[in-house]
């Protein structure tokens, strides 16, 4: 099934961060971004928190976080 098919609805995954790369716990097609709640496709992720195991939209939301909750963004 891809996204084309009928029935297709995007599900959220469930990930574990690491530094430098990521491990899909449970498949999914998107992420939410911890701070704006905005959905990410996992093709378009490229900010998180290894310490906080937290996904961010941009970098802008990544800064935000770095901001509210200190390092380790």
């Amino acid at each position: 099934m891809n996204i084309f098919d009928k029935g297709f609805s995007p599900t959220e995954a469930v990930i574990r961060y690491l530094d430098g790369d990521y491990v899909v716990l449970k498949p999914g097609t998107f992420v939410r971004c911890a701070i704006t709640q905005k959905p990410i496709p996992l093709d378009e992720l490229f900010y998180w928190s290894v310490d906080r195991q937290e996904p961010y939209a941009d970098a802008v939301a990544a800064h935000s976080a770095f901001e509210r909750f200190g390092r380790g963004v």
